[in-house]
Order: structure tokens, then C-alpha cells, then sequence
């Protein structure tokens, strides 16, 4: 796991002549990523030419033959890569078999020979999390690969006659060529979804390569991209009469190879584990293959939403080495202004990932495995199971009298409705559809809200970007089943967009690796491929995961009870009381003139109303609405971005 940036020229420029000290640049502001070494390759002529940084935390090959950027033994080809292939010794025989000799031990080198003998074609053949940068020089062209599931981000920007990649925005900026403006449309959406939705970043001009994209900068400056792995399109419906121990043994192969893989390291890995399904079903197969990975929970126990007991229990179970890290309020509210300053984009989450990831870090842990994707893969959140009902429930509206349906529509325009009566309107609203209920159903601020934050009518409001992701992974997959089609919503816009752009960003903030064994992309394949039938609870308020569970226990001794029956709720930090206490100055601060509303040019009325229900106990404002805003207006004040 690492830093890349680059920079590639297709003519001659001043750019071009000071591009090594460009690129060194974004590189430092990389630092955090990579500790362990820094390097910059510049290959090509005035013309086509490109510069490759890149900043090293080791975690395969420690030696200095690991290092990169790294240049191909005929010196016309140099890789900077960001990830871990799980795989790569299996391709390291391949190509030894193809009579390829390697110089190092490392899965970069893998890669790059790989590109030597197979071309593009060398990124079906990884299995991991990836983003790197090819510099080819004998057809002057620049190859940026992103993994399948959008693990690892690559952000990309066009300014002064250069094409610029990085790991970070912040390294983007540190070019001097990209301005620090705002992005209006991308504003609008992050008020929605607490987030940009991808491609789109908050900064006019930078954007996010799309999960399973190549993009491909050639020497006549042309920019092409494309699709090489589909969340849909490669989970093909299997049959129907695949049966319950049938999917069961087969997510039971997978989830041990991934998780063998995940375990590959040449420096010691933890498991974040909150005792929860997820974190749980890693420990039990890390068990069953030999592993005993060192595990770790944040504790509050002054807090109603201490997990510890739960991960305790598990860890004895499977006797891992279990380290709890005793917080309290206190300590914790004191972090935040630091987890605030880590953000390299916004989003109204992440500061419980930048705690337990500065923790483990701290335990002299490099390498962590996380439980992220298995709601979205085995279906565990209440979004599966509201949106079949939304679908039974528009059937019906739709036949209902016209007047009822006209006073559903009265509710969205009268100011004291609650958010989740504004919401129930809007969805009443709708088709029923994926496409249309579930963006509603992720939603900060409506669309009414946002026009009023913004100083501008509903109407001057842009399109909905995850209604139309959706809508066009409907049109494309009109077959697939309603379990699938959610499992997409939540991969690709939640968990892409905010959970693995925060567990990226604050695990690097502290130098460390996070690893996702559920996001296998065999194992996502397989699991979205299965009729619904199989992964859906056997009652209405049945087991949520199950599939997953019985998995699990297959060949060795399953989950405690504790952990598959406990009632679902994540690391819940205490805002609410935080925001009205310790941090109320911070909060004013961040939404006033010299933040939110001086950068963001939000309306100063609707914040400050919108500050003041929350201080006031309104009913209608829970403490995750300001908190959006808070962590807009930080991010916007530390990286100089305004309107």
C-alpha cells in the first residue's frame, strides 16, 4: 500500500521542462502514505513525456528491489502501484513459465512483467486492490488501472497541457496546476449523499476513475476510457436450482481463499473486529485455515454503544491475541479536530475509522483486515428489505384515489414535516423502482433542503447522479432480481463512495494498510450471481446474512451466537452530545464565514437555521445533518477550496 502520482506530457511545454519538481511535489503531499521510501522516474523526450512518483509503505518484498517506481529491465517501461495482489505468485509462475526471470519478490514486478508479455490484458489476470500508472515508452502512451470494486482510488485532472494522476486530491493540488475552485454540481450532490457521487470530486477539474476502468493517455493527446469488470455484468445469474448447501459450500471455498490471501504479508496483520457478523466471519476462517491474526476494538465504556463485550467473546472463541483500546468521550472528542485536518475528501463519515485505525496503528500493526462489504454482498442492511416493500407499496399507490396521492405531495412543501415523512412522500411519489426509492432513502438533505441551502429553487437543482447510475444499470440488466439490483446500489454509491474512500483515506492517514476480504471479486461475483431465494431471510424479521453465517460454519466450528444474533448497529461515536458540548465552538466555526458559508457560498440563513433546530432539539434535525456540513466546512478551509 502506497502514494502514485504522475504527470504526462503529449507536447513540449513549460510544464513539461519543470515536470520532476511538479511531480515531487504531489509525492510530498503523499507522505503519510508512504514512510518507508519515496521515488520519481522520468522517461520519454520533449513531447511525450511522463513523470512517475511514488511514496512506500512496505509490505511485500521489504528490500530496496521492491522499490518503485520501478523500470522494466529494458528500462522503456516503469510501473508506480498502490495495492496488493492476492494472487500474484500464481502469475509470478505463469510468466516464469513464459521464461520470464524476476529481479525481486514483489507483486509490482509481477505487474509490470505481466504488462510486458500480456498488455492491458494484464489486469483480468489480478485479483486485489489496485491503482497504478504504466509509462510505456516505446509507444509514448500512459496506462492508469483502477481494481474492480474501487478499493483503492485514482484521481485524475487535465490542467495546463498536463494529464496529472494521484492517490489523493491533496496531491493534485500540490501540482499548482489544478485551481481551487469549488464544484457546484458536485456541491449539491455531496449535500444528498454526504459525498461525491464518482466520477465527480468537490474540485472543479478533478475526478475519480470509475471502478474496474482503465484510462489510457496517448502520445497525440487523446484520453480514452473503459470498462473492463462490471458489478452486474460479471455476476451472471446462476441457475435456480442451485441449492442452499450447493451456495453455501461454494462461498465457504471462496471466503478461505480470499481470506488466505488477504493474510499474505511480510509484516504483521490485525483484524478490526467489533464482534459484529463481518468482523466475526474473518476471525472464525482466518481460524479454520492455521492464522491467529492479532485483533482490536475501540472501547467506550461509558457509552451505550460499547462493543467491546461482544469482540471479547469472539476473540476468546478463536483465542486471538485481542487488544482493546479504552477511550473515552473525552479522549476521543479531543481527536477529532485531527481526524478533521486527515481528510483528503470530505464525507459526513470517517472519524470511527480514523480512531480505530490510529489505534491499531499505534500496536505497531501495518496491515488490518475490515468487514466492509458484507452488508452490501450478503444483504444485511434494512435497504433490502424497505425497498421490497416500497415496490409492494407503490403497486398499490398507484390504484389509490387521486386527492390521497395529491395530499402526499402537499406533505413535501409543508416546512414542519419530519425528514422521514418528507422521505415517505418522495418515495410515495415515485415508481417503486431501485432507481428512483433508494437514492431517496440515502439522502442528508432533500432536494427542497438543498435548493434552500444553496440560495436557489428546486428547479435550478441538477439531475440526481445515483438515480441515473441506477436507472442505466436497470436498463442494461432489466432481468436481474431485486436483491441483486440492491446490492448494486449500496456497492456503488454508499460503500464505493464513502466507506472505502474513508478507509482508505484514514487508515493511510497513520501509514495503515486496510484490507477487505469480503470485496474478492470472485467472491462478489459468485454470491450477486445466486437467486435471490438463497440470501434472503427465511421470515420477516428472520437472520440477516445468512448466507454468510451457515457459510461460515461449514467446515469448522461457526460464529458464536452472540455475534450472529446481536442487534446490528455500527461504531457509534457520541455527537449529539459532542456537537452541544466540546465541540459546539468548532462546529460554529466550521459553518460561519471563515468555513462553510465564506467558502461554500451557502446561504448563511439556512445554515444558521439549520445549526440552531439542531441546538434547540427541534425533532427534525439529528446530529448527522450539521455534522455533513461541519466536515464540508473543514475540508474546504484546510485545502483553500472556494466557490
Amino acid at each position: 500500500m502506497c502514494g502514485i502520482a504522475g504527470a504526462f506530457f503529449s507536447r513540449d511545454t513549460t510544464e513539461a521542462r519543470r515536470a520532476p519538481s511538479i511531480v515531487e511535489a504531489m509525492t510530498a503531499a503523499l507522505g503519510h502514505r508512504g514512510p518507508d521510501g519515496a521515488g520519481l522516474v522520468q522517461m520519454g523526450a520533449p513531447g511525450t513525456s511522463a513523470v512517475l512518483g511514488h511514496r512506500r509503505l512496505a509490505i511485500i518484498d521489504l528490500s530496496d528491489r521492491g522499490a518503485q517506481p520501478m523500470r522494466s529491465a529494458t528500462g522503456l517501461i516503469s510501473i508506480t502501484f498502490n495495492g496488493e495482489i492476492y494472487n500474484f505468485a500464481a502469475i509470478r509462475r505463469d510468466l516464469e513459465r513464459a521464461g520470464r526471470r524476476f529481479a525481486s519478490q514483489s507483486d509490482t514486478e509481477v505487474i509490470l512483467q505481466g504488462y510486458e508479455e500480456w498488455g492491458d490484458g494484464v489486469v483480468s489476470r489480478l485479483h486485489g486492490m489496485f491503482a497504478f500508472g504504466i509509462y510505456d515508452g516505446r509507444y509514448g502512451r500512459l496506462l492508469l488501472a483502477r481494481d474492480r470494486l474501487g478499493i483503492k482510488p485514482l484521481y485524475v485532472a487535465e490542467a495546463a497541457g498536463a494529464f496529472l494522476f494521484a492517490s489523493e486530491v491533496r496531491a493534485l493540488l500540490a501540482s499548482g496546476l489544478v485551481a481551487r475552485r469549488l464544484d457546484a454540481h458536485a456541491l449539491d450532490d455531496y449535500l444528498a449523499y454526504q459525498t461525491a457521487p464518482t466520477p465527480r470530486t468537490l474540485v472543479k477539474g478533478i475526478r475519480l476513475i470509475e471502478p474496474g476502468h482503465l484510462l489510457v493517455a496517448g502520445p497525440t493527446g487523446r484520453i480514452t476510457e473503459r470498462r473492463y469488470w462490471d458489478f452486474l455484468a460479471n455476476s451472471h445469474p446462476l441457475p435456480a436450482s442451485t441449492t442452499a448447501p450447493e451456495a453455501r459450500e461454494e462461498v465457504h471455498r471462496r471466503l478461505r481463499e480470499s481470506v488466505a490471501g488477504h493474510l499474505i504479508s511480510d509484516v504483521p496483520v490485525g483484524v478490526f473486529l467489533s464482534g459484529g457478523v463481518d468482523s466475526t466471519a474473518l476471525v472464525a476462517i482466518a481460524h479454520e485455515i492455521g492464522a491467529t491474526p492479532r485483533t482490536f476494538t475501540v472501547a467506550m465504556p461509558e457509552t451505550a454503544h460499547d462493543e467491546a463485550p461482544y469482540a471479547r467473546l469472539v476473540a476468546e472463541r478463536f483465542g486471538c491475541p485481542h487488544t482493546e483500546v479504552v477511550l473515552s468521550e473525552r479522549e476521543l472528542a479531543a481527536r477529532v479536530p485531527e481526524a478533521l485536518a486527515s481528510f483528503d475528501h470530505p464525507t459526513g463519515d470517517g472519524i470511527n475509522t480514523f480512531v480505530v485505525s490510529r489505534a491499531v496503528r499505534a500496536a505497531g500493526i501495518t496491515v488490518a483486515l475490515s468487514g466492509v462489504g458484507g452488508d452490501e454482498i450478503f444483504g444485511g442492511y434494512p435497504s433490502f428489505e424497505r425497498l421490497r416493500r416500497i415496490r409492494a407499496y407503490a403497486r398499490w399507490w398507484r390504484r389509490s384515489p387521486r386527492l390521497m396521492r395529491s395530499a402526499a405531495s402537499a406533505v413535501r412543501s409543508f416546512g414542519g414535516a419530519s425528514v422521514a415523512t418528507e422521505k415517505a412522500a418522495s418515495v410515495l411519489e415515485g415508481d417503486g423502482s431501485v432507481a428512483r426509492a433508494y437514492p431517496i432513502l440515502r439522502q442528508v438533505f432533500s432536494r427542497t433542503e438543498r435548493a434552500a441551502l444553496l440560495g436557489q429553487s428546486p428547479a435550478g437543482v441538477e439531475s440526481d447522479a445515483y438515480e441515473q447510475l441506477l436507472a442505466d444499470a436497470v436498463e442494461r440488466h432489466p432481468d436481474r432480481d431485486l436483491t441483486s439490483l440492491v446490492s448494486y446500489a449500496e456497492a456503488r454509491t454508499y460503500m464505493h463512495d464513502v466507506l472505502l474512500r474513508d478507509g482508505d483515506q484514514m487508515s493511510m492517514a497513520h501509514g495503515l494498510e486496510l484490507r477487505v476480504p469480503l470485496l474478492d471479486h470472485e467472491l462478489v461475483e459468485y454470491v450477486v450471481g445466486l437467486p435471490e431465494a438463497l440470501k434472503l431471510s427465511r421470515a420477516p424479521r428472520g437472520m440477516p446474512k445468512r448466507l454468510l453465517i451457515e457459510a461460515v460454519g461449514v467446515a469448522g466450528p461457526g460464529m458464536p451466537l452472540d455475534a450472529v444474533n446481536r442487534p446490528k448497529r455500527g461504531f457509534v461515536l457520541p455527537f449529539d452530545a459532542w456537537m452541544r458540548g466540546d465541540l459546539r465552538e468548532l462546529c460554529a466555526h466550521h459553518l460561519g464565514p471563515e468555513g462553510l458559508v465564506g467558502r461554500g457560498g451557502l446561504s448563511a440563513r439556512a445554515v444558521d437555521a439549520l445549526w440552531h433546530g439542531f441546538l434547540a432539539g427541534d425533532g427534525r434535525t439529528t446530529w448527522s445533518r450539521p455534522w455533513a456540513l461541519v466536515a464540508l466546512g473543514a475540508w474546504l478551509d484546510r485545502h483553500g477550496i472556494s466557490a
